[in-house]
């Protein structure tokens, strides 16, 4: 058990560098046990932090110091001082040279950050702080630097050697080896440095910008893999020419390259020049990867491109502001993808897992403004907090101040900010000062934490001819801030009258009606807006788009909720009327199966989803999303005490209840786009993914009748596609359902033909772990000993076990505490081998309050096991220590 607690690192103590690098010369000598860096760093005395010369206090961890000069005089051992996270020397001018040697070992680099190997390829990954395991350094996002790189290596292992920037040199070195040098015009910081060797093949292709400079686009992958690389190129070049014509944003550089890693903690990772990136999320075609694996390519292509402006050109002064870069990119990229697919599906697709899992982390032991205050380990602040929450953030100023007035800001913030390192402060100043709006109180957002609740009243005066809403906002207490002040939520808002129709909308004190859509600013802990004119008692239709990232409150009666399922306008909000009488009917099953009573299924949502099925007007893959019911993992989130066994029992219950009642529909739509799949060659494109979104949706829940018609049915599909998307759906449904045989020969024959595709295989291993079947944490178990498994890979680890901790609950959450044990063992181990990971699977543990007193009790045995389990790494015991406090 750790005696000594890591150091809180807080943003109150923030302080600019004592020194500036204005340059830094790098050489990597790359061999099979050992790497040699050698590094010049140009360095000078930061004329903001005053006169004198204190000392020169460089980052490095695992460093094996060869030798350090400082002005080309290299000192004696008495010269410096060296601990296990810091060399300390004494400059004797203002401006000078450090130049040092160190000996680095990414051969046996298990964390994968810094320079490290995936497989026979050297990478690197250095934010937030893995510069540091590469050579001593001001290791901090606001020391910025022009890097010239070079690296040598055994031209036949490694004939591909990549840096940032642009390529000014290269050539052959005696022993079999060569070299190449890269040059970066722009300064950087380190977190932005990128290094890769490997026996790599290249897809090729250009793009010309908009002041007509040609551009290299090549995305560099191992060689079986040269054939899934066309989509993301095709995403990029998208993405080039939206970030142009959105945003005004023009590429740099002469060249921009991708490369796929297979062993990778992140997503991706947007490194100037040369984006690093988990082979997941580069790799597609139809036959291995899913419509949702081609959007998922297509969305953080575009992330990592948009990064050069948000976030590299225009970078973050400390970690504390990450979410300075990842928000506003996380909404920039959400926006590209609403443009590219759907707009409403992807709305309720982000709103879905913004609300389940962000929602979630607000509630908890972690919860943390979006500009977190203070932190032990920066890794563990790779949150949705940060980014999907910081992204909605960004998208309440784009609701404020609409299209044009954003674009004007953004304008403003890259041509104030280009080259430096800012804030939050600084992005929300750019905003007020081109639209000319006091964002104060907004602020709020990004320094208090928790969800906020929004209960509304509704009256109406016959009389008068007026409406009136009443707004009263609260946010609960959460970890170090028990209350806060009034945030501004701006609701975007419509009125119904009684056939459907949108009504004008006129607030009290106004000349005219303004539109029948607007936003109200609700900036007051009680506020009201009466709207007048109205020969109807209206129905509201409130926080369309989900305008703001809020709990709200309305009384709507069930049939209200249909009515809106029926008229609303807005597409985001026929979906959430949707979800909301789902809810209502699940939650009325809950408490039947709780209180031992016989479970009966409203018929009104059997009536709604008819209603979907047989209106073929209906965009297919919204009415997919409609007729998919509330996860557990979201009725768990709700819940003020998650009752596992009855949510799962009540929503299997309506799943079957749906399934019988709509049998012939759902047929219909499954036959009729099965019949247009098996005619139509495989294409990624919106239209298309929507056929086979409601096809798949009504194939899972026609498996639940247990015909032999529909059996029939899924095997043809899973044997007879052409894409990843209908097999693997088919083999999902088949998984979970009880044709033991037939499910046998579906997995045997699926992994016996993808058994060389890891990726493939990751998706072989979540659908088993998600299956909510009895006798899941042995299936489980027994995955584990798969050879395609192995806990050195963060993609098995996610496909497998935080599969089946995040998504199968009623089997992760056995009455006997064993999936607790089964998780707190893989924290255990991983702790020493790849801590980022660690903490990440740990999430959920930390949410033992959710739950009766009996698994509250399991639940903190376990976290309590961990904390005594032996040396801890930072990251993980941040989390533990949190979620114990």
């Amino acid at each position: 058990m750790r005696t000594e607690q890591p150091k809180v690192i807080y943003l109150k103590d923030y302080q600019a560098p004592e020194y500036l690098i204005d340059e830094t010369n790098l050489t990597f000598e790359l061999y099979e046990d050992h790497t040699l860096v050698h590094a010049q760093l140009v360095m000078r005395r930061n004329p903001e932090r005053g006169e004198g010369l204190p000392p020169l206090v460089l980052d490095g961890q695992q460093l094996e110091l060869q030798w350090v000069a400082l002005d080309d005089r290299v000192l004696d051992e008495g010269e410096y001082q060296l601990d296990e996270n810091h060399l300390t020397l004494q400059p004797t001018a203002k401006n000078f040279t450090v130049d040092s040697t160190v000996r680095i070992h990414p051969e046996t680099n298990t964390a994968l950050e810094g320079l490290y190997k995936s497989g026979k390829m050297f990478c690197t990954q250095c934010e937030a702080e893995g510069f540091r395991k590469i050579t001593y350094y001001l290791d901090r996002p606001d020391v910025m630097s022009s890097f010239t790189t070079t690296l040598s290596a055994e031209q036949h292992k490694y004939p591909v050697l990549l840096s940032n920037g642009n390529p000014v040199a290269s050539g052959q070195e005696e022993g079999g080896r060569h070299w190449a040098t890269w040059q970066d015009p722009f300064k950087k910081p380190a977190y932005l440095f990128a290094l890769v060797a490997g026996d790599l093949w290249a897809v090729e292709d250009s793009f010309t910008t908009m002041s007509q400079r040609e551009v290299a686009l090549r995305i560099y992958v191992e060689p079986e893999n040269i054939d899934k690389c066309q989509h993301a190129m095709d995403s990029l070049k998208k993405s080039m020419r939206w970030d142009e014509e959105v945003y005004g944003r023009e590429y740099d550089l002469d060249i921009f390259m991708i490369v796929a890693v297979n062993d990778f903690n992140m997503g991706a990772m947007e490194n100037k020049g040369l984006n690093i990136f988990n082979s997941s999320c580069v790799l597609a075609k139809a036959e291995t990867a899913t419509d949702a694996a081609h959007q998922r390519v297509e969305g953080v292509v575009a992330h990592e491109y948009f990064h050069n402006w948000s976030g590299n050109r225009v970078t973050c002064r400390d970690w504390f502001q990450l979410s300075l870069k990842e928000g506003f990119t996380v909404f920039r990229d959400s926006e590209f993808s609403a443009d590219m697919n759907s707009r409403t599906v992807k709305r309720v697709e982000d709103v879905a897992f913004l609300r389940t899992n962000q929602f979630a982390e607000d509630a908890g032991p972690m919860a943390h403004p979006v500009r977190p205050d203070s932190f032990i380990e920066i890794s563990n602040f790779y949150t949705l907090t940060v980014y999907e929450k910081g992204s909605e953030v960004v998208r309440m100023i784009h609701t404020l101040v609409g299209v044009d007035g954003f674009r004007k800001g953004t304008d403003l913030y890259f041509e104030r900010h280009d080259g430096q390192a800012v804030t939050c402060d600084d992005f929300v100043k750019a905003m007020e000062d081109a639209n000319g709006i006091d964002l104060t109180q907004f602020k709020r957002w990004y320094t208090q934490s928790g969800t906020p609740r929004l209960a509304v009243e509704e009256s109406y005066d016959a009389a008068a001819r007026s409406y009136t809403l009443s707004f009263r906002q609260s946010c609960p207490a959460t970890p170090g801030q028990p209350s806060k002040q009034p945030f501004v939520i701006p609701l975007e808002m419509g009125l119904l009258g009684s056939a459907g129709q949108p009504l004008p909308l006129r607030l009290q004190g106004e000349d005219a009606a303004v539109g029948d859509n607007r936003v109200l600013a609700i900036t007051e802990l009680e506020q009201s807006f009466t709207f007048v004119d109205l020969e109807e008692k209206p129905l509201p239709s409130l926080l369309r788009g989900f305008s703001a990232p809020i709990k709200l409150s309305f009384p709507y009666s069930r049939d209200q909720l249909m009515f809106l399922m029926q008229h609303d306008s807005d597409g985001f909000n026929r979906w959430e009327a949707g979800q909301q009488l789902s809810v209502q009917v699940l939650q009325e099953l809950i408490g039947q199966h709780q209180r031992g009573e016989a479970l009966k299924l409203d018929q009104r949502l059997v009536e709604a989803f008819r209603t979907l099925l047989l209106d073929s007007s209906l965009d297919q893959a919204m009415v997919a999303e409609m007729l998919s019911l509330p996860s557990e993992a979201y009725l768990t989130e709700i819940s003020d005490e998650a009752d596992v066994e009855a949510i799962h029992a009540a929503r299997e219950f309506a799943r079957k209840q749906l399934a019988d009642a709509l049998h012939e529909p759902l047929w219909q739509r499954y036959q009729d786009n099965r019949v247009a799949s098996r005619e139509t060659p495989y294409v990624a494109e919106a239209t298309h993914i929507a056929r086979r979104s409601l096809q798949n949706i009504a194939l899972s829940y026609l498996m639940l009748s247990g015909r032999a018609q529909v059996l029939e049915a899924c095997q043809e599909q899973y044997q007879s596609c052409d894409n990843m998307t209908e097999r693997l759906t088919a083999l999902a449904v088949l998984v979970n359902s009880p044709f033991e045989e037939e499910k046998a020969k579906a997995l045997a024959m699926f992994a016996d033909y993808f058994k060389d595709d890891p990726l493939v295989m990751d998706q072989w291993f979540s659908v088993q772990a998600g299956c909510t079947l009895p006798g899941g944490l042995e299936r489980v178990q027994a995955l584990m000993e798969h050879p395609a498994f192995t806990l050195k890979n963060p993609n098995k680890i996610r496909a497998l076990i935080g599969a089946f901790a995040n998504q199968n609950l009623v089997n992760f959450h056995r009455a006997d505490g064993a999936g607790y044990r089964f998780l707190a063992d893989q924290v255990i181990t991983l702790n020493a081998r790849n801590p980022q990971i660690a903490s990440r699977l740990l999430a959920p543990l930390t949410r033992w309050r959710k739950y009766a007193p009996a698994r509250q009790a399991l639940m903190r045995g376990e976290l309590e096991r961990i904390l005594a389990s032996g040396e801890l790494s930072s990251d993980v015991y941040e989390v533990v220590s949190k979620s114990l406090a």
